[in-house]
């Protein structure tokens, strides 16, 4: 008798243990949606040349507790990397995930990550144009449902050069791409550019950013001067509950920010 209430009791502690993670990855606070939008540097603490703590991304991410986590600069497979960096961070906080890679590198691949409690829909990658040449860049996109509520989640990091060229060609063809586009649409991305160039007043005219007046630096991440990293919504008249800049100096040359939306 002894022996059965045993066996009944480890059961309903693995059945309920195992319930309560489950749960725990696909439950949002009710009518809010927060994001999550982080350059992780392939997870290489600028302070520590060729080391990869992929741990340090992980707790910067388990620590924001965001529904939706939008990465930049993700490898997999590369030699300096050794690992799938966007599935080990998704495993390490049960998270479901999607790696779209720009280029190919170090013998392996590079490019976005979008990162979810909720199930992860028509995954695309869209080429970006470039007037002058450089390195290929990407945006990616998902549809989501939470709560009742679907959308589209859009991850992009556009070029870095000097001149503004390309990021201009970039930002006017991902205007153009989300253009008739009827489902809401969060665009996240390390821009590399501020408040007040042609990419962004353009990204203006069809998105509404999450923070548009003093809004912190993101770069670089230990005395951050320049906001180049954003959140930006179009198609619904969602409140913004909270925008932050995380003040995290270790883990990226970027530090990460959050938009948490009223949903409903």
């Amino acid at each position: 008798m002894k022996h059965t209430k045993a066996i009944a009791l480890i059961f309903i502690i693995v059945f309920f243990g195992c319930s309560v993670k489950k749960n725990s990855t696909v439950a949002s606070s009710s009518g809010q949606l927060k994001i999550l939008c982080y350059n992780i540097h392939h997870a290489n603490p600028p302070s520590k040349t060729g080391l990869i703590d992929i741990d340090a991304i992980v707790n910067v991410i388990k620590n924001a507790d965001a529904d939706v986590v939008a990465l930049q600069e993700v490898d997999k497979l590369t030699k300096r990397s050794g690992v799938d960096e966007a599935k080990v961070i998704a495993e390490k906080i049960g998270l479901n995930y999607h790696f779209f890679r720009a280029i190919d590198h170090d013998g392996g691949e590079y490019g976005l990550a979008i990162l979810s409690r909720h199930e992860l829909k028509e995954a695309k990658l869209v080429p970006l144009p470039q007037k002058n040449v450089a390195e290929k860049r990407i945006l990616s996109h998902v549809t989501l449902t939470v709560q009742g509520k679907e959308f589209v989640l859009a991850n992009t990091h556009l070029d870095a050069s000097r001149t503004h060229d390309n990021r201009n060609v970039q930002m006017e063809y991902i205007l153009k791409y989300f253009e008739d586009f009827k489902l809401p649409v969060i665009l996240c991305g390390d821009l590399n550019s501020v408040a007040g160039s042609e990419a962004i007043n353009m990204l203006d005219k069809q998105f509404k950013r999450t923070c548009i007046d003093n809004c912190p630096g993101t770069i670089p991440h230990d005395q951050p001067k320049r906001t180049i990293d954003y959140i930006a919504i179009k198609n619904a008249n969602w409140p913004v509950l909270a925008y932050n800049v995380i003040a995290e100096t270790y883990a990226s040359d970027h530090r990460p920010i959050t938009a948490t939306f009223k949903i409903n």
